[in-house]
C-alpha cells in the first residue's frame, strides 16, 4: 500500500474531481460516517444527494439569512451583551448548533438552556468522530463515547423529531395541510423520498446527526480563525479597522481569505475504487491512500501570489481558483452548505441589500458591531487533541 501526497493547487483541484476515487478522510470514525453523505460513493451518493440539495437552493439560503438566522443570531447573543463577554468557540458552537438543527431535522421544543446544553454536548462528541483519523488519544474509549452520544441523540432528539415529521407527511397526504406547513429541513425530504430511496433507521438518525455536526463544527472552526486574523490584522493595520466594521463586501473577502488559509481539515484523503492514473503522473491503486494537501495546495504561489502563505485581506481574485480555495473541497464531495457558510461571489454589479453573505460573515459582522476584540487577560487556547489546527477557547470582550 502506497501512500501519495498531492500538495499543489492545480493537481489537488483535478484530483478531488476524479470520479473513481472514494472519501477516504472518515475511515476511522465509521461509527457515525460510514453511511452518511460525505462516505457514499457513485450512484448511491448521487442518489442522496439530489434528495438533500432540495434543501440547500438558493432561494433556502436567501430566506434562511435574511430571516431566520438573524433572530437565532440575536438570540444567542443576547445574554453574552449583558456580561460583556464570551469565548467564541462556546459562542459559535451554540448559534450554529441552532441553525443546523432547523435546516438538518433536529427539534428542541424546550428551548432552554439545559436543552441546549444536552445537545450542545452532544453536538461536541460527535465532532471526535470527524477528526478520529487525526485523534491523539485513546481511539477506542473515544468510540465508546460516541456510542452513548448516539443513544442519546437518537432517544432523546431524533425519534421525537422524526415522529413529528411523519405525522406531518400523512396530514398533507390526507390534505389536511399544505405545503407551506411542511418544515423546510433535510429530514422531511428524506422521509418523503423513503419509498424510492429507502434508508436504514439508523442510518437515517446517523445522516441527521451528521449534518447537525458538519453544519456546526467546521463553521466554528472557520468562524474563530476567521475572527483571530481580522483581530490581528487590524491591530497591525488601524486604517482598516473601520473598512472590517462598515464595509460588508469587504469583509466577506476578508473572510474569504481566512478560509484558504484555514481549511477544516488539512487534508483531503482519497482512496482508489480502481486503478487510476493521477494528475501527478503517478498511478494509484485501490489499495494506496492519496492524501491532497489542502494546506499546501491553498498556499501555492503561483495561484495566489507569492505572499500566499501570508493573510492578506487585500489580495487579488486568484485567476481560475476561488478566494477560499480548496478549502469546501471539489468533484462529488464538494461541501453541500458551502453558500450557506461562505455565502455568494460579489460581482461587480452586487447590490449589498440583496446579496448572500454567509453565515460567518453574519456572525463577525453582529460581533464587530458590538466591539468585539480578543480577552487581554486571557489568552485563546489551541486544541491539541488532534493534530488539526483548531481553537478549543477563544475568550472575548463584548460591549451592549
Amino acid at each position: 500500500m502506497a501512500s501519495i501526497v498531492v500538495s499543489g493547487y492545480r493537481q489537488a483541484n483535478d484530483t478531488l474531481r476524479l470520479a473513481d476515487l472514494r472519501q477516504a478522510l472518515y475511515d476511522e470514525g465509521a461509527i457515525l460516517m460510514e453511511k452518511v453523505l460525505v462516505n457514499l460513493h457513485g450512484d448511491e451518493h448521487r442518489s442522496r444527494r439530489m434528495i438533500e440539495t432540495k434543501v440547500f437552493r438558493r432561494d433556502f439560503f436567501q430566506w434562511y439569512e435574511s430571516t431566520v438566522f438573524p433572530a437565532t443570531l440575536r438570540e444567542t447573543l443576547a445574554p453574552y451583551l449583558v456580561t460583556g463577554k464570551t469565548d467564541l468557540v462556546d459562542f459559535g458552537f451554540r448559534v450554529m448548533m441552532n441553525l443546523t438543527a432547523d435546516f438538518s431535522g433536529v427539534d428542541r421544543p424546550d428551548r432552554s438552556p439545559e436543552e441546549t446544553a444536552r445537545l450542545l454536548r452532544i453536538l461536541r462528541t460527535f465532532s471526535k468522530a470527524a477528526t478520529l483519523g487525526q485523534a491523539l488519544g485513546d481511539r477506542e474509549a473515544i468510540r465508546a463515547e460516541i456510542r452513548l452520544a448516539l443513544d442519546e441523540f437518537d432517544t432523546d432528539f431524533f425519534q421525537p423529531s422524526m415522529a413529528r415529521r411523519r405525522l406531518f407527511l400523512e396530514q398533507l397526504k390526507r390534505g389536511e395541510i399544505g405545503e407551506d406547513a411542511l418544515p423546510r429541513d433535510v429530514l422531511v425530504d428524506l422521509l418523503r423520498s423513503e419509498a424510492e430511496t429507502p434508508i436504514a433507521p439508523d442510518v437515517l438518525m446517523k445522516e441527521i446527526g451528521f449534518f447537525l455536526l458538519a453544519g456546526a463544527f467546521t463553521t466554528v472552526h472557520t468562524l474563530t480563525h476567521a475572527a483571530h486574523e481580522i483581530f490581528t490584522w487590524r491591530t497591525r493595520h488601524p486604517e482598516d479597522a473601520r473598512r472590517y466594521a462598515e464595509d460588508p463586501l469587504f469583509l466577506q473577502k476578508a473572510i474569504h481569505e481566512s478560509m484558504r488559509l484555514h481549511p477544516s481539515s488539512p487534508t483531503a484523503g482519497r482512496r482508489p475504487t480502481c486503478p487510476v492514473h493521477l494528475p501527478t503522473g503517478e498511478d494509484a491503486t485501490t489499495g494506496d491512500l492519496i492524501s491532497v494537501d489542502l494546506m499546501a495546495a491553498n498556499r501555492d504561489s503561483a495561484i495566489f501570489g507569492a505572499d500566499a502563505a501570508e493573510y492578506n485581506p487585500h489580495r487579488p481574485a486568484p485567476r481560475g481558483a476561488s478566494p477560499y480555495g480548496l478549502s469546501f473541497g471539489m468533484g462529488m464531495h464538494s461541501c453541500i452548505g458551502l453558500n450557506l457558510a461562505a455565502g455568494m461571489l460579489p460581482r461587480a454589479d452586487t447590490q449589498v441589500h440583496a446579496h448572500q453573505f454567509g453565515t460567518v460573515t453574519l456572525i463577525v459582522r453582529a460581533l464587530l458591531a458590538h466591539g468585539a476584540r480578543p480577552d487581554p487577560e486571557h489568552a485563546g487556547v489551541v486544541d491539541r487533541s488532534t493534530i488539526r489546527n483548531n481553537w478549543s477557547s477563544y475568550p472575548m470582550l463584548l460591549q451592549a
